[in-house]
């Protein structure tokens, strides 16, 4: 529950978009200097130190959205120049690890939680899941937040492949299958036939399975977009991944309206459908209200919210860490814009545990 910087507690219809991290720490000059030094840099918000305020908001104190954090929390975000314990997962070579990559290399399939750099491939592969990534594993965007490889494909999607995809989901005894793809702008549907035909092996291959697709925009080609609707997947994920502000920066080759419509058009066929977008990328919280809001509008039921992390210095640096007790905050402000379902924390992927997350968001809303 957010608290309310004066005391008491708030609906979320009246939270503020001034947030500020609530630190049970006295507000020494020391500290008070670390942490406008942080705030410089702008890898904090507004901070409480023991109820007194440091930060250059200079709207009243008694609007501000109060987030609870311990003061080892807030010691990681001042020392700077390493990951918060927080976003470092735990990524144990198990047995079901082991066989899943040895399933992978021996069907010449892909995974996205390889290509890109996914935290928590080590948990997924250990319960013997997998995204499969169909249709090679180069991109023809280059988006400045992903790991995936960018170049030309050198030809087209491997007709064989879903064929393969499905085989490998039944020797996984996979009951629900994720499928995702990188985009395709080489071909003239976008990729999305070779979508269609995955979901209809998967359907031959294992009676009863329930797919979840991750697909690109199609750079707006609507027929496209329907060869995937009528192939019917369970769910369809097209993610937002950040606020309209930073679409040029971060999302170059896509149009954040063009995002809308998509999923738009994929809730008015019928579908269930799904986004997500990452925080940490500099952009403010009324601006993450706003996109909840419009996903909410376009009939968009289920969405993840999850921290940018870095994959290597040549892509967009992180503008700040979310501490741990915002992201229960932002998936309440997801539900009141009227989600169904907001699956928030610093780990969150848009794959992350899919089969769980498509059972929360049933239509009646949970």
């Amino acid at each position: 529950m957010t608290r309310r910087a004066g005391g008491g507690s708030a609906t979320l219809a009246e939270v503020s978009t001034v947030r500020a991290i609530a630190v049970d720490r006295d507000p020494t000059p020391d500290v008070v200097e670390d942490v406008r030094e942080a705030q410089r840099r702008g890898a904090l918000p507004d901070v409480l130190l023991a109820g007194t305020r440091v930060g250059p908001d200079a709207r009243a104190t008694a609007d501000v959205a109060a987030v609870p954090a311990e003061p080892g929390e807030l010691d990681q975000v001042l020392r700077g120049g390493r990951l918060p314990r927080w976003v470092i997962a735990k990524n144990p070579l198990s047995g079901g690890y082991v066989d899943t990559k040895a399933l992978m290399r021996s069907s010449a399939l892909t995974t996205v939680c390889e290509e890109a750099a996914c935290p928590n491939i080590g948990r997924c592969w250990q319960r013997g899941t997998a995204t499969f990534m169909i249709a090679g594993a180069v991109c023809t965007r280059g988006c400045r937040f992903c790991n995936v490889a960018t170049a030309r494909p050198a030809g087209p999607p491997d007709p064989d492949e879903p064929r393969r995809v499905a085989e490998a989901a039944a020797a996984m005894g996979l009951r629900f299958v994720v499928v995702t793809a990188v985009a395709r702008d080489d071909r003239p549907d976008g990729g999305a036939e070779h979508f269609a035909a995955t979901i209809r092996a998967l359907r031959d291959t294992v009676p009863g399975v329930r797919v979840e697709v991750l697909i690109p925009d199609f750079r707006g080609n609507w027929d496209a977009l329907d060869t995937v609707l009528e192939a019917a997947p369970d769910v369809l994920n097209h993610n937002t991944e950040s606020v309209p502000r930073l679409y040029r920066r971060v999302r170059p080759g896509a149009r954040y309206e063009r995002t809308l419509e998509l999923l738009g058009r994929s809730a008015a066929a019928g579908l269930r459908t799904k986004s997500g977008i990452m925080v940490g990328l500099g952009e403010e919280l009324d601006e993450i209200d706003a996109v909840f809001a419009d996903l909410a509008s376009t009939g968009c039921e289920l969405v993840t919210v999850g921290q940018y992390l870095q994959p290597s210095p040549a892509h967009l640096p992180v503008e700040r860490f979310y501490f741990p007790a915002e992201y229960p905050d932002l998936a309440e402000r997801g539900r009141a814009r009227g989600l169904a379902h907001v699956e928030a924390g610093p780990l969150v992927r848009s794959s992350f545990e899919a089969d769980r997350v498509a059972e929360s968001g049933t239509p009646a809303g949970v």
